[in-house]
């Protein structure tokens, strides 16, 4: 079994994002909220424990909070922002709002050279901070470690207890060393191994399915994006002819995408192939729908009952699996959060049908994580690299109502941009690009005739880890071939706009 991690989260909006940088050491992490009862915590024999960040103040009792007896268990625990003040309340030190808060690069001065914490770390570096309130007094028994000008506790330590905090967070890229510190955290502090490999996560996975589906069939529901893709991978490799894939053809995909999926599955997969093409049955659904958050509950209403209804016709349906991932299966630690989108990742099963269980071979995996087992798997590239996709598709990339000449405009747009991009190279350096059709007619003027035609936004991002993005500083002359070739081989398009918002305050999607 794997060395693991706890990510104990009080509502930061890293939680994610620390979880993954400990794996890309080689040591599983998994994400538990604050309200996770202590003695779940004590059985589950974890290595080392990471206290998130959070935007609340600890001296407000409203605020998340946890029992004290944490620190008394003799595990190794790292406190992160909230959590290292959080660590200092806990055990009797002074936090209190600081004078003057500190955002963004800030110089760390580290006190304590020998600290475990910054081993092979410089004197000075630069880290990133995002406070209002700090540690006035340390509690008995912690020494300091680190400071910065406005932050005189910027980090402190019980080496005897084991247990380490910064205010800063060494999680993001704009940390300097911050991987080095979490790394030492792992390794100097907690002494782990780093026994969390791919080709060993496979082995296992493929092992565990077998055991559990035996001589029984499995239905998986197959969106043709990387997800469901590796599942289906992961079960062929499992029991073969046993899998039987469903692939819902909404025709809000991208252009002749689903005809790519057909042609990938039924070649590389020894499985059992369905196809369901229904882009009508939507279209009459989602007539005169304007609202986004009705449009995603419409597609993903219709989706499933095609997808049940194909599956009631299975005599034998034995067990039902799904691309579920990590971050799908996550409760936050942040109590009643607002509702951004609905997400259909997990799926209610009508009660009409019955299976054995439900297999989610991807559960304990991160996006990138499922692109290596997929890799390892012989996916072609194209299929495991391929750009993140909303469930509903081209749905929540056609603002306002979706007809069938809208989505053959932005089908049209996209495929224009995407061939663009792979001819000359710039696809590698994006992390997602796609195009938006803002329901937006604007005048134009076309050969000698007046227009009043449709708008084209392009998005793209450069981003590490998707829970914050830049808009990508693709050059000019590539963005002008783009909009030249889309306005002239683009029925109904005239105007081409590039989207330069950063996420935040924008979402990488529009919808």
């Amino acid at each position: 079994m794997y060395e693991k991690i706890l990510v104990l989260d009080f509502g930061g909006q890293y939680n994610q994002l620390i979880a993954r940088r400990v794996r890309d050491h080689k040591v599983y992490a998994e994400i538990l909220p604050y309200t996770t009862d202590i003695e779940e915590i004590k059985k589950n024999n974890y290595t080392g424990i990471i206290f998130t960040g959070g935007p609340n103040s600890v001296f407000d009792m409203a605020s998340p909070h946890y029992t004290k007896e944490i620190l008394s268990l003799g595990i190794p625990i790292l406190g992160i922002c909230y959590g290292c003040q959080l660590i200092s309340w806990m055990a009797d030190g002074v936090v209190e709002t600081a004078e003057q808060s500190e955002y963004g690069k800030i110089e760390l001065s580290i006190k304590k050279a020998d600290s475990l914490i910054f081993k092979d770390i410089p004197e000075k570096s630069v880290v990133w901070m995002s406070h209002t309130d700090r540690i006035k007094q340390v509690p008995q028994g912690f020494e300091i470690t680190a400071s910065t000008d406005a932050c005189p506790i910027a980090a402190m330590e019980n080496a005897e207890k084991k247990i380490y905090a910064v205010q800063f967070h060494p999680e993001v890229t704009h940390s300097e060393f911050g991987s080095q510190m979490l790394k030492n955290f792992l390794y100097e502090v907690c002494k782990c191994k780093g026994d969390w490999e791919m080709d060993s996560f496979i082995d296992d996975t493929v092992k565990a399915l077998r055991e559990k589906i035996g001589d029984k069939k499995v239905i998986l529901g197959l969106s043709g994006g990387v997800d469901s893709s590796v599942a289906a991978g992961l079960l062929s490799r499992a029991v073969g002819k046993q899998l039987t894939c469903v692939f819902v053809d909404q025709g809000l995909m991208r252009k002749n995408e689903g005809d790519f999926v057909e042609k990938t599955f039924t070649s590389l997969f020894d499985m059992n192939f369905i196809r369901v093409n229904c882009k009508d049955i939507f279209l009459e659904k989602l007539k005169g729908v304007t609202d986004p958050e009705e449009k995603r509950k419409i597609i993903g209403t219709e989706f499933y009952k095609v997808f049940w209804d194909e599956i009631k016709k299975q005599s034998d349906k034995g067990f039902f699996a799904q691309g579920t991932i990590y971050p799908d299966c996550i409760e936050s630690g942040k109590g009643d959060a607002d509702k951004i989108k609905t997400h259909h990742n997990k799926v209610k099963m009508p009660d009409d049908i019955e299976f054995l269980d439900v297999v989610e071979p991807l559960a304990s995996l991160f996006k990138d994580e499922v692109r290596a087992v997929g890799e390892k798997l012989g996916i072609p590239k194209e299929l495991v690299w391929r750009q993140p996709f909303p469930g509903p598709g081209l749905g929540v990339r056609i603002i306002g109502e979706i007809t069938a000449e809208k989505i053959e405009i932005l089908q049209n747009a996209d495929w224009v941009l995407r061939d663009e991009m792979s001819k000359n190279g710039y696809e590698k350096n994006l992390a997602q690009f796609f195009c938006v059709l803002p329901g937006v007619s604007t005048v134009g003027v076309m050969g000698d005739h007046r227009t009043y035609d449709h708008l084209v936004a392009i998005r793209a991002v450069t981003t590490d880890d998707f829970m914050t993005a830049d808009w990508a500083k693709i050059p000019y002359e590539i963005l002008g071939k783009v909009s030249n070739r889309i306005t002239n081989e683009v029925k109904h398009v005239n105007r081409v706009v590039y989207d330069i918002t950063s996420k935040p305050p924008g979402t990488v999607e529009w919808e």
